[in-house]
């Protein structure tokens, strides 16, 4: 399985800490948010990683390289402007290949097991797979909840927050045209209102790091 990590983001809400890097390299627990990523996925098995870029591309493509020093065999998806979510996942597809495969956001920190991404299996009756998180402060209110068949359901009595770490099939971005920016929330409001998005829970540590705020907690925390 290939895995793409979503780096094209500028990271606006970081202020001063994002003006002459970009956000994937921020410092946290003594390391660039990109590099856990990597050498998490190195660790658990995966070789090829795709990431996108736009905002200071080359500071990112500079620190990455080729992924040799993981063990991995790194491609870039550049853009400009940046396509947003879904815009970037479908330009980045002829990298990905035509095999599901794992996508996860740069600026989240989190002790979920990435070997696990690649025991997920997507049938015919399934486009995507979610990983969603207990709702931290900042969002609530929640994203999607979870029905007792794994399906996700965009209105539920509970509803979680997404993680940012997933699975898809390439056929889930069918229905959008390459160059164009597109955020992801309305494919998955579309999949998941005909039960094609699963889903699990992950109760381990998670942060998604978009302001100074979280990322001092997260240095702070043993």
């Amino acid at each position: 399985m290939k895995a793409m990590i979503l780096a094209a983001g500028r990271g606006e809400r970081m202020g001063e800490l994002t003006r002459d890097i970009p956000k994937p390299l921020i410092i946290a627990k003594g390391k660039p948010l990109i590099q856990w990523h990597l050498e998490k996925l190195s660790d658990t098995g995966f070789e090829d990683i795709v990431i996108n870029v736009c905002y200071l591309p080359e500071i990112i493509k500079d620190f990455v390289g080729d992924g040799s020093r993981w063990n991995l065999n790194v491609t870039y998806s550049e853009e400009n402007p940046i396509l947003e979510t879904a815009g970037g996942i479908k330009k980045a597809l002829p990298l990905l290949g035509k095999e599901p495969f794992s996508v996860i956001n740069a600026d989240i920190f989190s002790n979920f097991d990435y070997a696990k991404l690649k025991l997920i299996e997507l049938n015919n009756s399934s486009d995507g797979h979610l990983v969603l998180v207990k709702n931290p402060e900042h969002n609530q209110a929640g994203d999607f909840g979870l029905l007792d068949n794994d399906c996700l359901a965009a209105n539920s009595d509970i509803l979680y927050t997404f993680s940012g770490i997933a699975v898809y099939h390439p056929k889930f971005f069918n229905g959008i045209e390459s160059g164009i920016k597109m955020q992801l929330l309305p494919l998955l409001k579309s999949a998941i209102s005909k039960s094609l998005i699963k889903g699990e829970l992950f109760k381990g540590f998670w942060s998604d790091i978009g302001t100074p705020e979280r990322l001092e907690i997260i240095n702070k925390r043993d």
